[in-house]
């Protein structure tokens, strides 16, 4: 049985590198995750996990992470990542990520109806939303992060 996680952060960065995966890796680091092994999970909040500015990770943890990437190759063009979480106050929560071309405000529009569109279909009440994106214009290899990040 794997433990449960009890508390999370929100985390977003853009980043230009040599390769897109030096952009990805970059824009990782600029998030605050970079030096972590981030284990992709789905969209479930466990219930009573707890919201954190940040969160002290040791380096090379395995770390349940929910997230929307990324990374272009094209001079000029803007993308954009975001992350959200809504909560039920009863219950748990549910996690919603975007990526895709444009700006930062239109991602966070994306999730907040996507997280509108979860707890309507869960017939859940909807009672707090946090939402966090980011953009980016390409130079050479751009590449953008959102992320929902749990820890122990």
């Amino acid at each position: 049985m794997l433990v449960t996680p009890v508390s999370y952060t929100l985390a977003v960065g853009a980043a230009e590198g040599t390769t897109p995966l030096n952009a990805f890796d970059n824009a990782l680091l600029a998030a605050g995750i970079g030096n972590v092994n981030l284990i992709k999970v789905s969209s479930i909040l466990p219930p009573g996990t707890k919201y954190l500015e940040t969160l002290e990770i040791p380096p090379g943890s395995l770390v349940p992470t929910a997230y929307g990437t990324l990374t272009s190759g094209v001079p000029g063009e803007r993308i954009a990542a975001a992350v959200g979480v809504g909560l039920c106050r009863e219950s748990f929560g549910v996690i919603m990520e975007y990526e895709g071309k444009g700006m930062r405000e239109e991602a966070e529009a994306k999730v907040a109806h996507m997280l509108e569109a979860a707890f309507e279909r869960r017939q859940m009440k909807l009672d707090d939303v946090r939402i966090r994106g980011v953009d980016y214009q390409v130079q050479t290899f751009g590449s953008v992060v959102a992320a929902a990040v749990l820890w122990y």
